[in-house]
């Protein structure tokens, strides 16, 4: 078992790799230029149905909370690999803090030093599209303006059991990367009223670049909440 535990998360480590190698990356809108000459700090905000693509195209040195889970062990040499830094730990559940808070303040402390930091912002466990205030807490904290991300390869497996409807690129896909523009904290702003501005643009992203996997997500998550209930 402890061989296993080992093994896996460098074959999927190895995977990913492969993948990457046999990708293109289309930029669209990209603004990290004219921020990185300002010296302007910046964290991305991607859906959790995004992360994978997003991870295997990170730019190095950026930081990521990762969950305790045995999910969270499975990406770690993944990132290791991509010179990603895993944050452990992840948001509040059942009352319980599973070191999201410890995480959260590590984050902050990487952005401040001056490299980027990723969130997946509906994660852990949903709903999806609905973004958590961990991003906007971390923008209000260091001053970094907000990049919200839409990933999407022209070829993929959508895992469509799973809440976030998960996305991996296939072999020789074409991924191309839609950037919104900037979302920067204003003075005085409640952070919930910043979340919802973060919600926003992101959302609208999606739907202006992935329709159609847009609309299926808006007609499943009543259907998702409904069934809860």
């Amino acid at each position: 078992m402890k061989i296993l535990r080992w093994t896996v998360p460098w074959l999927v480590a190895i995977a990913v790799l492969i993948l990457r190698w046999c990708r293109r990356v289309r930029l669209h809108n990209d603004p990290r230029p004219g921020l990185q000459s300002r010296s302007e700090p910046y964290v991305y905000s991607v859906l959790h149905a995004h992360q994978i693509a997003a991870l295997m195209d990170g730019e190095p040195g950026t930081g990521t909370m990762v969950s305790r889970s045995l999910d969270g062990d499975l990406l770690i040499p993944t990132l290791r690999v991509r010179r990603i830094i895993p944050i452990r730990g992840s948001s509040l559940g059942n009352g319980q803090d599973k070191g999201g808070r410890s995480a959260l303040k590590s984050l902050i402390e990487h952005v401040r030093s001056g490299a980027p930091g990723l969130l997946a912002v509906d994660g852990p466990r949903g709903p999806r599209n609905r973004v958590s205030k961990g991003i906007a807490l971390l923008s209000q904290k260091t001053g970094a303006v907000i990049l919200n991300v839409v990933m999407v390869p022209n070829r993929r497996w959508i895992l469509s059991r799973t809440w976030d409807r998960l996305q991996i690129p296939k072999p020789f896909a074409t991924t191309d990367a839609y950037f919104a523009e900037p979302v920067i904290p204003r003075e005085g702003e409640s952070m919930e009223r910043y979340r919802q501005r973060i919600e926003l643009s992101l959302n609208e992203l999606e739907a202006k670049h992935d329709w159609e996997e847009a609309q299926i997500c808006r007609a499943v998550s009543p259907e998702r909440k409904k069934r809860a209930a």
